[in-house]
């Protein structure tokens, strides 16, 4: 019986984020005084956050804007927004933890792209968290749906462009000229999912594709991994700033968690090009809710 494969470097670096995060949680910054006790809120209120949390969860997994499922929801609960904000942050995070274990598999042979874009992500995602902390997001909220419009367009154009410019897929030993523009592109795109993130999955998708990585579903367990450590920062700083509803947060990442797990191992049974038509038509979608949001 052959023996197991011993895990790779980046998942002993996941473990170290997910014990950081965990450690530091229940610590007095909390924005609760018992970030572990839950606070008393009406049944429906709670079935609304399991569910929208569940969604999301599924939806990060596929391909991302999961967000915009939960951060309306917690404004429409009265939550203040950046409050709202950094507590979708908190309750999602586990979410993508569970839809990269649905896609360990498809990550086996990337332990130097995760190692190396994590690291990166880490830096970005503190870098936008920062930012969220200490200046007002108008502005940059009025950009975002036209950012996430382009990364959609730009994923339906992927296949066309790379048979244009003709991209390799990615194969043996990277190029110093490819993780120059990986890393780049993964440092702004991970500030804007310390700031913000809605839609970063797809950024991340088109990127990655556009490098070379042409097996979505390898991206995709590419992207959450870099999304676990681009919110792993953002966790921490936010509950440093006193911006996390912990009881929400709880609650919402129990249902978070299982909708990663599911959205990965539904995602895997679908045909890729079923998957590809799923992650445009998300793209499209939270473009329209957010220039809805807008008026």
């Amino acid at each position: 019986m052959a023996r197991p494969n011993p895990p790779p470097h980046a998942f002993i670096f996941l473990l170290s984020l997910c014990l950081c995060v965990f450690v530091a949680a229940p610590l007095p910054f909390a924005l609760s005084a018992s970030p572990f006790r839950l606070a008393r809120m009406p049944f429906v209120h709670a079935a609304l956050m399991f569910t929208a949390a569940f969604l999301a969860g599924v939806v990060n997994s596929i391909a991302g804007g999961g967000t915009l499922l939960t951060f309306p929801l917690l404004i429409w609960l009265g939550l203040d927004p950046k409050v709202a904000n950094a507590t979708s942050t908190v309750a999602l995070w586990p979410g993508l933890v569970g839809g990269l274990f649905g896609y360990r598999r498809e990550v086996n042979d990337s332990s130097l792209i995760l190692m190396r874009l994590g690291v990166i992500s880490v830096i970005g995602g503190g870098v936008g968290a920062w930012l969220l902390i200490v200046t007002p997001s108008p502005t940059f909220a009025r950009l975002v749906p036209w950012l996430i419009l382009f990364a959609t367009i730009l994923f339906m154009a992927q296949g066309p462009v790379n048979r244009r410019l003709r991209v390799p897929a990615v194969t043996g030993e990277l190029s110093a000229r490819w993780w120059t523009g990986a890393m780049i592109f993964q440092f702004f795109s991970a500030m804007y999912g310390g700031y913000f993130g809605a839609g970063n999955g797809i950024l991340m998708l088109a990127a990655l594709g556009l490098l070379g990585l042409h097996d979505i579903h390898r991206a995709n367990g590419i992207k959450n991994f870099l999304g676990i450590c681009i919110n792993s920062v953002a966790v921490v700083s936010f509950s440093i700033a006193h911006m996390v509803s912990w009881p929400r947060s709880l609650l919402m990442a129990v249902a978070a968690t299982a909708g990663g797990y599911f959205g990965a191992r539904t995602a895997q049974r679908v045909p890729r090009v079923f998957v590809r038509r799923a992650i445009v038509a998300i793209g499209f979608a939270i473009t329209i809710v957010m220039i809805w949001r807008m008026r």
